[in-house]
């Protein structure tokens, strides 16, 4: 809610500024740029719920981008080189999740190995090349359908409407939370841990493999060093969107409204006119000060909770005090 409130602050601010930026042509052009980020934070979200991190992310990315990329030019048809670059993501988030839900490697260590290692496969794939000369089917998928929604745009909304309804409505997307609150208790009350934390890592693979679609198809070109750095900024997206880095904490809609809080800023600061180099500062400097004001409020809130325990404790010890003193003076009588 502090987020969401400060996201609104901001854009009053700002449309007072620059009265067109408040416009639908501008909510088009946040969300189309989210696009990429959202998957990317989304599937990181999934991973944290269960107490681990997944830093190689924006190298699966680029590695499935790569696949799809030299699949099209090579000549395979379009959905068979979209069902390779989700099949790369995937087979890369599982091999994440072998390493430490069965293997037991910190998901820190095993993550940090799997970033050089697929961002290496890609170079040597690509020969450190860009992938350039994109079939047109492809970046259509990124295409104006109205309204300011794509093909992947809408693929991307019914992906978060679902992982919200698999996280809060099933009885296995529950068990996300479980793992990451108490791992040992929900061991013992017979929660699948292992399969629990193999899947988050899948899921993971699959979100950045979609992101690199997108990214593919809104550039209309592969770089070679496309999606690095983003896993560290889905992190950031995570903590400001009120997912715990401990686990077991976290909503869809906090990511969300986080991932459109960045985007917005990033967008807002062009519309303005100011220079690039300052991007990072600003949104640097929003980040903190909506996690010290969103600090601040946990700790008034906290207290006024305990302030009422307390209170309670402190009614009910009176109550047994009249009571002892009324049963003493009935046994004097």
């Amino acid at each position: 809610m502090t987020l969401l409130l400060i996201l609104v602050v901001a854009y009053v601010a700002i449309g007072a500024t620059a009265p067109g930026y408040l416009s639908g042509a501008t909510a088009s052009t946040v969300l189309s740029s989210s696009l990429v980020l959202m998957l990317i934070s989304l599937g990181t979200m999934v991973v944290i719920l269960t107490r681990n991190i997944d830093v190689s992310s924006g190298s699966v990315l680029g590695l499935s981008a790569a696949v799809l990329g030299l699949s099209v030019n090579a000549g395979v048809g379009l959905p068979m080189a979209i069902a390779l670059c989700l099949f790369t993501g995937v087979a890369a988030g599982a091999f994440n999740g072998l390493m430490v839900a069965y293997l037991g490697i910190p998901s820190i260590v095993a993550t940090l190995g799997t970033l050089g290692l697929y961002r290496g496969i890609m170079l040597v794939m690509t020969g450190g090349r860009w992938i350039e000369d994109l079939p047109q089917g492809l970046k259509a998928l990124a295409g104006n359908l109205g309204f300011g929604f794509s093909a992947l745009t809408v693929v991307v909304v019914v992906l978060i409407v679902g992982l919200w309804l698999f996280l809060r409505r099933t009885r296995f997307g529950r068990f996300f939370y479980a793992v990451g609150d108490n791992k040992a208790a929900a061991h013992h009350l017979g929660v699948p841990v292992r399969r629990v934390q193999f899947f988050a890592f899948v899921a993971t693979g699959l979100c950045a493999a979609l992101a690199g679609i997108v990214f593919s198809a809104q550039i209309g070109f592969i770089p070679n060093q496309a999606g690095n750095g983003i896993e560290l900024k889905a992190i950031a997206v995570n903590v400001l969107g009120g997912v715990s880095l401990l686990g077991g904490t976290g909503s869809v809609a906090g990511v969300v409204a986080a991932v459109i809080f960045i985007t917005s800023i990033d967008s807002a600061l062009v519309f303005l006119k100011i220079p690039a180099y300052w991007n990072d500062f600003i949104a640097g400097a929003l980040l903190l000060s909506v996690l010290l004001l969103d600090g601040r409020i946990r700790q008034v809130i906290h207290r006024r909770i305990r302030a009422r325990r307390y209170a309670v404790h402190d009614r009910a010890a009176i109550g047994q005090n009249l009571k002892a003193t009324s049963k003493l003076v009935e046994v004097s009588r």
